[in-house]
């Protein structure tokens, strides 16, 4: 293979599009053609611990991997689905080896220096968006357990952001934090309350 990145296929994904508080994050793998690893599956369909013990063997076995993010005020601003477009092109940018091909997860592509293959379920499918997956969840987990600490009450350690009763109960009882995705229901509901 050239390591210029003629005939390289990267994989991307992003995690935490549906939260409710919290940034976007994505990755970007690329894997020599033909490898397995074993254990490697659908960041989802994984324990926390499964995807934590396979960052570091996603990282050895891969030819270049990257993690990215686009914050709360780019998925304000751009909208959530374009964030996660943001962040995925930010991880192919950051890549070491500009990839002939990257395929996506879904049916919507970033914007990249290379050619774009959109895969419905890709993350279920190709390993190489399988491990951008598990990369991009923990990375975001990791962050999200950070920001617990600065905004104590909510239970971003333990949901993530996302729409549990304990994040529903504690927004109606805490109102929505600095990092709450003003424009998502029902943190966008909770606003017009507290207005």
């Amino acid at each position: 293979m050239d390591p210029t990145g003629a005939g390289w296929i990267a994989g991307a994904d992003e995690v935490g599009r549906g939260a409710l508080a919290g940034p976007v994050y994505a990755a970007a793998v690329i894997f020599a053609p033909g490898r397995k690893l074993r254990g490697l599956d659908d960041s989802k369909k994984l324990t926390a611990d499964a995807r934590e013990a396979l960052v570091p063997r996603i990282r050895e076995r891969a030819v270049a991997w990257a993690i990215a993010s686009a914050n709360l005020e780019e998925i304000e601003r751009l909208n959530i689905l374009h964030a996660s477009l943001l962040a995925m092109q930010r991880a192919v940018e950051a890549l070491a080896i500009v990839p002939a091909l990257l395929r996506v997860d879904g049916i919507h592509v970033p914007r990249v220096a290379c050619g774009c293959e959109a895969i419905v379920g890709g993350d279920a499918k190709v390993p190489a968006i399988m491990a951008a997956s598990v990369l991009a969840k923990v990375a975001r987990d990791a962050e999200m357990r950070r920001l617990d600490l600065d905004h104590p009450g909510y239970g971003f350690a333990e949901h993530k952001g996302y729409a549990t009763p304990q994040h529903l109960e504690a927004l109606q009882r805490l109102g929505p934090c600095a990092i709450h995705r003003r424009s998502f229901e029902p943190v966008c509901q909770m606003n017009l309350v507290l207005a």
